[in-house]
């Protein structure tokens, strides 16, 4: 066999070898971040350009097609309930007691005045269920090792096009995230901390989200409390609980 030959055949096994490599990390990493179900209690402090508000809340999700939200501080806010069932969302207003549909461009406003749009809400799939990866390279963040990846979306019904994403080496979770349209801009940036081993996975329970479209200075969410793979009675997930 011809030299040229085998450089060509080593390079295309190279590069099938690092994609498989891209997949097997999303594998890892979606093992950590997903779950069949979970408990959250959390609390998100949204950092305005003059200043700070916090609202606490409490989640019950279920895979990424069911999802309900009760939030209990501050006064002004408490009773709001938001229902997340089969790709629709709802709201119910205790102030005017009313459940409203978020649907369409209205997914794209902000969660609460927040760096959260409900679109980001709503998006709780697999990462290896909606993005095609690749490993760019290796690099160091914030004293971990960390792969740096592009992700790039295999399905239309997605809120970013494309990702950079850096993953822990060790615990295989993402440590930061650049979200990007498809025209390349910027949209948002996450970093993820308070990294902790939660029912045999790790997880970080600290994200702080920045809209790079908005001003202020982000938005901290906060994890206090968080339970895996739990039982959760069905009529959770259900707009009759949104009144009760």
């Amino acid at each position: 066999m011809k030299k040229h030959s085998l450089i060509i055949i080593a390079f295309l096994f190279s590069i099938h070898g690092f994609a498989q490599d891209a997949k097997t990390i999303l594998d890892k990493v979606d093992r950590n971040m997903s779950s069949k179900n979970r408990i959250v209690e959390s609390s998100m402090t949204i950092h305005g350009k003059r200043s700070s508000r916090t609202l606490t809340s409490k989640t019950w999700s279920e895979g990424f097609e069911k999802s309900f939200s009760q939030y209990l501080s501050p006064a002004a806010d408490k009773g709001t309930k938001m229902l997340k069932l089969e790709g629709q969302l709802w709201i119910y207003s205790p102030s005017t007691d009313r459940i409203i549909q978020i649907s369409g461009h209205l997914l794209r406003q902000s969660v609460m005045g927040s760096d959260l749009s409900y679109e980001d809400m709503m998006e709780d799939r697999k990462l290896n269920d909606v993005y095609n990866a690749k490993v760019i390279r290796e690099e160091k963040l914030n004293d971990r090792n960390t792969f740096l990846m592009q992700l790039t979306a295999k399905v239309e019904n997605i809120a970013y096009y494309s990702q950079k994403i850096w993953i822990d080496t060790e615990r295989f979770i993402p440590l930061q995230q650049e979200l990007y349209a498809k025209s390349g801009q910027l949209l948002k940036r996450t970093e993820l901390k308070d990294v902790k081993q939660i029912q045999g996975r790790w997880f970080p329970t600290t994200i702080v989200y920045k809209d790079m479209l908005k001003q202020g200075n982000g938005t901290e969410f906060r994890m206090n409390s968080i339970l895996f793979d739990q039982k959760i009675p069905e009529y959770i997930f259900s707009k009759a609980a949104l009144k009760q």
